[in-house]
């Protein structure tokens, strides 16, 4: 009697651990939670700040952990590599991946993918299809919005500059794409003088916007295409006294906010970082639980005038920057 009463205290042992280790968020298990790696392209600017926000709202919502992890810069690739095959051996349940290079990021994204772990994409797109969903911004369009604006401010004809971000990022080289496209098909009296990388740093966008300036005494309009680049462009023509360049910028953070206010920065482009973030979360915990999830998840785009800044549906948008 021993024995047997021995024998099923050990089997319910082990009856025990095995629910524990099934159990989660999802079935009320009450063992650990579901753990999502979210890992943006970088982890300095209000953009980022967004996503993170949009993401712990989707982890509260849904009843998961999310661990956010990225480089402090955005150009800093392979330790973005290494920060998924980090999460790769830590067995996260899933990834949702801000590609800071649309190249150099495919074999990272693929090996998760291999390991049966669901990888969402934001932001920035990369060049494999092994992953659940990629939601952003139509970058494109964007630039086309862009491109719309400047040719209405500047009467369809003019001299314009336009400070790019760092190769091989794809969200911001197809505002650019989108930007160059529609000036070329649209506006034939207005010619793009000028174009450089300003990296991903202000300062290195300061300078760079500063060179083309130097270069180029006789400018109608100036065209950035992110956060970085929009803040240094902001600073090079304030500190040249070209403050009547008609600007049109990407991104809406408070010093760009600022300029907008003031009048430097005619319209800015803006994105919703915040849904992107959620967005991201509950696609992942999709995935987990069998749901159909689209290919591809349009988180929006706005044009914000000053004119604007009262509509509400600009006001919540900006709220969430």
């Amino acid at each position: 009697m021993r024995r047997l009463a021995l024998i099923l205290v050990c089997v319910a042992g082990v009856v025990f651990m095995t629910s524990c280790r099934k159990g989660g968020a999802a079935d009320g298990g009450g063992a650990r939670k579901i753990k999502i790696a979210v890992i943006p392209k970088g982890t300095t600017h209000i953009f980022w700040q967004s996503v993170h926000a949009g993401a712990k709202k989707a982890a509260e919502e849904f009843g998961v952990e999310i661990e956010w992890i990225g480089p402090e810069r955005e150009s800093d690739r392979e330790k973005q590599i290494q920060i998924v095959d980090d999460c790769i051996v830590k067995k996260v349940d899933g990834v949702v991946l801000a590609p800071n290079d649309a190249k150099a990021l495919v074999p990272s994204v693929e090996r998760v993918t291999e390991k049966g772990i669901p990888c969402v994409i934001i932001d920035s797109g990369v060049d494999t299809d092994k992953y659940v969903t990629f939601a952003a911004t139509d970058n494109y369009q964007g630039g086309v919005i862009a491109a719309r604006r400047m040719g209405e401010i500047l009467n369809g004809k003019g001299k314009v500059l336009v400070l790019k971000y760092a190769p091989g990022s794809a969200s911001t080289e197809e505002r650019e794409r989108g930007f160059f496209d529609t000036i070329a098909k649209e506006f034939p009296d207005i010619k793009i003088i000028d174009s450089k990388h300003g990296m991903d740093t202000v300062e290195t966008s300061l300078q760079a916007a500063e060179d083309l300036l130097t270069r180029h005494t006789e400018v109608d309009g100036f065209y950035a295409c992110n956060e970085t680049t929009a803040v240094g462009t902001l600073q090079a023509l304030t500190s040249a006294g070209r403050t009547g360049i008609k600007f049109v910028g990407f991104d809406a953070g408070e010093t760009l906010m600022g300029g907008l206010k003031q009048g430097i920065i005619d319209s800015l482009v803006v994105q919703d970082p915040f849904k992107m973030g959620y967005e991201g979360v509950k696609a992942v915990v999709d995935a987990l639980n069998g749901r159909t999830v689209p290919k591809r998840i349009d988180t929006g785009v706005e044009l914000v005038t000053l004119q604007r800044l009262e509509e509400p549906a600009i006001k919540q948008l900006l709220n969430l920057q």
